[in-house]
């Protein structure tokens, strides 16, 4: 495989599931919107503000956002992360990347792949910003994950089992693990730094659940429990828990494991970065819950998050720059 037939085939991966994360972070910031105003008498200007800074902070796009917008208001926000075209990790933007990506491997990918991906753009490309919040925001990224879901699905139950459907689940795993791990940090923002053994955590933990679409999966793993400590070990430790940091790890280095490679000093680079993997996977089963209930800092959650993006520039180095990898 010609290395930017990978890089295409990683880069599908994981704007299709960056592209799903932009519905959740939306989605976990109603939640906690909800729960707040049923909580309170009504929010302050400011305060509301704070509350949709959030989640450009969680994209890690504040300096780019307050360029194009003077304030952090919902119409601004939603546009920014969902309809703005001049941002590169918008949600249009994402599919848009996905789609040319795809366009390129026409002839190497299932038909029912194009035809979702194609489909997915065309419907959001005629969206408006009103479209967005005219009737319900949560209908709108419903839908946007019902998109991807059905991607996902056409992706397992027709692509033969060969290097081409590794490369894009290794960027949806390691996407994935990201996400979450990003949506974790967001949340723990929210908290004000108090960290998560605080009174007012569950509430936010609890948003977290619902927007991994996880909250039924865990009253039934964990029967009565709604401790806190619960949460996060489900979100971040759990082995089963298909949007958990560790089974999206787990997932990356079985998928890269199954990568055919012929190049000697390709597979020796490959061996390196699934040892990596390892390494990281191995953190995560050093942890205690206790460890992250009382990360009051979060610096945990922001070490496993640099080790994920630190994988993704091995990765890249290994199998998309094979010159430089090899130099």
């Amino acid at each position: 495989m010609l290395n930017r037939n990978a890089e295409a085939l990683f880069w599908i991966g994981r704007y299709m599931e960056r592209a799903e994360n932009h519905a959740r972070l939306i989605d976990v910031h109603y939640h906690l919107q909800q729960d707040e105003l049923r909580a309170s008498s009504g929010d302050e200007p400011v305060e509301t503000m704070c509350k949709w800074a959030r989640i450009v902070d969680a994209l890690g796009s504040r300096h780019a956002f307050e360029q194009q917008y003077d304030s952090y208001d919902e119409r601004a926000v939603l546009m920014y992360v969902t309809l703005d075209r001049d941002n590169p990790n918008s949600l249009v933007s994402c599919v848009n990347h996905a789609r040319n990506n795809l366009r390129t491997l026409r002839e190497k990918v299932p038909v029912e792949l194009w035809d979702t991906i194609n489909g997915f753009y065309l419907w959001l490309r005629e969206k408006q910003p009103e479209d967005l919040t005219r009737s319900s925001p949560h209908q709108f990224f419903g839908q946007t994950k019902d998109w991807t879901a059905l991607f996902q699905g056409y992706s397992q139950s027709v692509m033969p089992r060969e290097n081409e459907w590794h490369f894009i689940e290794c960027g949806r795993y390691l996407e994935r693990a990201e996400n979450t791990l990003r949506i974790m940090q967001a949340v723990e923002h929210a908290a004000e730094g108090e960290g998560w053994n605080s009174a007012n955590a569950y509430p936010y933990l609890q948003a977290v659940l619902k927007s991994v679409s996880g909250y039924q999966s865990f009253r039934r793993y964990y029967l009565d429990s709604v401790a806190v400590e619960a949460i996060i070990e489900f979100v971040v430790l759990n082995p089963t828990f298909p949007r958990s940091v560790h089974f999206a790890l787990q997932q990356l280095v079985e998928h890269m494991r199954s990568i055919d490679l012929q190049d000697k000093t390709l597979r020796a680079s490959h061996e390196r970065i699934v040892r990596q993997v390892g390494k990281v996977i191995a953190d995560i089963g050093c942890l205690e819950t206790e460890d992250l209930v009382f990360d009051r800092d979060g610096k945990i959650t922001a070490h496993l998050l640099s080790a994920c993006e630190l994988l993704g520039t091995l990765f890249a180095k290994t199998f998309f720059r094979m010159g430089e990898a090899s130099a």
